[in-house]
């Protein structure tokens, strides 16, 4: 929802099969999701997501800045 009300697009990718998942632990070392990743770098869950935007660096690492 905090991408979407910030107006920015994003990519979701459903992580259900044991590849996917096996990618997303050897990508970010996490087991959890949603895991977010901003050009292809992993910046972890909504917690990481949320800071980004309280701090205003969101929309900088985006490039909407």
């Amino acid at each position: 929802m905090l991408l979407t009300k910030r107006g920015i697009p994003y990519e979701e990718i459903d992580a259900s099969d044991e590849a996917t998942r096996d990618w997303l632990v050897q990508a970010t070392g996490r087991k959890t999701v949603p895991q977010i990743f901003i050009a292809e770098q992993p910046i972890g869950g909504f917690d990481e997501l949320a800071a980004l935007d309280a701090r205003g660096e969101l929309k900088e690492m985006i490039g909407l800045v």
